[in-house]
């Protein structure tokens, strides 16, 4: 089966990452990227699929109907991967209208096209998935069970909320339209191509520059970590296999407190530094260079309203679906870490903008 497929937010971390892993596993497939390439929004982490014809861009708001409806015909798309949204949660303290327009707004715009486009116009088989979080199930103590599917959403931030709320508007498409929808809510991402205002590519760029690693409160909030290439993998599952009107939780199964991953990322470029020589000359302002780099950690002022920690129950994904991780975190932080080693041509000119 081909399928012509529209991922929206292609150009950010984790759409990038899916783009990848989508054109390799189904390289018969047209995929188009659909991007408003705002500050998070990288078109050079594509440039090597543009080069080589494997994929359409396309510039576009996913709040701009006219130019969403018009890829969705031009296209002829069968199945849209909604990855677009605003995501930081610090910048939704400061600045939550963006979330609310981007988040909320934007989906609905997909939705209500889609609708026109499968429903009321081509009526062929379709599969529209929405890509969530799990910050919209709130705050769990130490002791809780992790979130399942069923729990009850408890948003705290006006990033979770914007997302409970595009999570709802999916769920009605498809209950009150009948539109093939389904939903991921996955865990913390990381790896290849993550905007370096997030907490691990942060702690890397800061550790190779020598400047602080500002942690949180005292750093005991845990999350749980999914390297990015799996949470690709369990979205492709998804669409491929998953039962519309269904929601999968995508986990790595992997909880960390906030400082013990940035002790553990000081000690590995510490390592990695007193194996390889040549970063010293690379990085000359990295205390990794001669000495250690946890003495960069510095708490800071908690956040407003910081939950205390994450964890995703993927048993529904596995025993349904088949889908578990591939990577270990010892072996995704591993690559991640060689990843930004290698492409410091990538990353650099994102700190300005970080």
């Amino acid at each position: 089966m081909t399928r012509s497929l529209m991922v929206t937010g292609a150009a950010g971390f984790i759409g990038a990452n899916f783009v990848y892993h989508w054109v390799q596993a189904h390289p018969n497939d047209t995929v188009v990227a659909y991007d408003a390439l705002t500050y998070a929004g990288n078109r050079a982490s594509l440039a090597p699929l543009e080069a080589a014809g494997q994929l359409h861009f396309v510039q576009g708001d996913i709040c701009d109907s006219e130019c969403v409806s018009q890829t969705l015909a031009n296209y002829d798309i069968d199945t849209l991967v909604h990855f677009a949204a605003e995501s930081h949660v610090d910048r939704s303290i400061t600045g939550p209208d963006a979330f609310i327009q981007t988040n909320l707004v934007g989906t609905h715009t997909l939705l209500a096209a889609g609708r026109a486009h499968w429903l009321a116009g081509t009526g062929r088989p379709h599969r529209f998935h929405h890509v969530s979080t799990d910050e919209v199930f709130g705050s769990l103590s130490s002791d809780a069970p992790a979130f399942t599917e069923h729990l009850r959403y408890e948003p705290n931030s006006p990033y979770s909320a914007s997302k409970a709320g595009s999570d709802h508007l999916v769920r009605a498409y498809h209950h009150t339209y009948g539109l093939e929808v389904t939903t991921s809510n996955c865990s913390n991402n990381y790896g290849p191509f993550h905007f370096p205002e997030k907490l691990i590519p942060l702690c890397l760029t800061n550790i190779l520059d020598g400047r602080s690693l500002p942690v949180y409160g005292d750093g005991t909030n845990i999350r749980d970590w999914l390297y990015v290439v799996d949470h690709a993998r369990g979205i492709d599952r998804v669409i491929d296999s998953g039962k519309p009107g269904e929601t999968y939780n995508i986990g790595g199964n992997n909880e960390w407190a906030n400082l013990a991953i940035v002790e553990l990322l000081c000690d590995h470029l510490d390592a990695r530094f007193a194996s390889e020589p040549s970063l010293a000359a690379r990085f000359p302002k990295s205390p990794a260079a001669n000495r250690e780099s946890r003495g960069l950690i510095q708490f800071v002022d908690d956040r407003a309203g910081h939950d205390w920690r994450y964890a995703i129950d993927a048993n529904k994904i596995e025993k349904e679906l088949g889908f578990v991780p591939s990577e270990t975190f010892e072996t995704g932080i591993a690559k991640t870490l060689d990843w930004y080693l290698d492409n410091e041509d990538w990353w650099r000119p994102l700190l300005q903008r970080a």
